[in-house]
């Protein structure tokens, strides 16, 4: 059991916390639970969870809070619990950097299989070593870090694992469906609508203006290439279609 991925689970509500502890073990996850923000972060430090589960509304410290001095420490998942289901909402927390998103109620098999795959996204790409220099962009693959004009460039795990993968396979074309199941794991490998949003905002990081494609070329039907070469001086790059980021529900 000890190999099993250990889930932090923190919600000021017990049977939500009971709810899930239940669900997860039968799945073969080890669970341990807090009752709020500053228990959460002092379980999290004791027992270095291999992902984190946060109601957003909790007495002392919110779920973003939390979030916030988690990634301070070391980049864990998380995934945030609430009773707020919009659109907005969902978009919001993703924005805020969350690993995932998951409105109450939810269905036990609906939660394991989500913290599955954020756990697949977590450990599904390794980093390679070196440094790759695009225009006034640093990209550091073995520090996961990246920096643009000099300054450091805050990115969402997300738009961290996406931009990891096409540094790694800068200059060439990454197939929408290889993005895909590397990111967010095999059964998103044909939401194409899903990546399109998630590309939008990396080329935004890299300093792209809405709408263009910058150092991200599109090949339509295809997939993606991380563009390393200078641009030419005569050469002329479609414009993107806009895309609604709101419609990117899976983080």
């Amino acid at each position: 059991m000890k190999n099993q991925p250990l889930v932090l689970v923190a919600d000021d509500e017990p049977r939500i916390t009971k709810l899930v502890a239940i669900s997860l073990s039968d799945e073969g996850f080890r669970v341990v639970t807090a009752s709020g923000g500053e228990e959460a972060l002092r379980k999290a430090e004791e027992m270095r969870p291999d992902i984190v589960l946060l109601d957003v509304v909790m007495p002392d410290l919110d779920g973003i809070e939390v979030m916030r001095q988690l990634r301070e420490w070391r980049p864990v998942p998380v995934i945030l619990l609430t009773a707020k289901g919009s659109t907005a909402d969902k978009a919001k927390g993703l924005d805020l950097g969350a690993d995932d998103y998951i409105a109450k109620p939810f269905h036990p098999d609906e939660l394991a299989a989500r913290v599955r795959a954020v756990l697949r996204r977590a450990a599904g790409i390794s980093p390679a070593g070196g440094m790759l220099h695009v225009g006034d962009v640093e990209i550091d693959l073995e520090r996961r870090m990246m920096s643009r004009g000099g300054q450091l460039v805050q990115l969402s795990r997300t738009e961290w694992l996406l931009l990891q993968h096409l540094a790694a396979n800068a200059g060439k074309v990454v197939l929408h469906t290889e993005l895909l199941t590397k990111v967010w794991g095999p059964e998103y490998r044909d939401d194409l609508q899903y990546l399109r949003v998630w590309v939008s905002r990396v080329r935004r990081k890299l300093g792209s203006e809405p709408g263009e494609p910058g150092r991200i070329k599109t090949f339509q039907g295809i997939g993606y290439l991380l563009d390393v070469e200078p641009p030419s001086p005569v050469e002329t790059v479609p414009q993107e279609e806009p895309v609604d980021e709101r419609s990117a529900l899976i983080g």
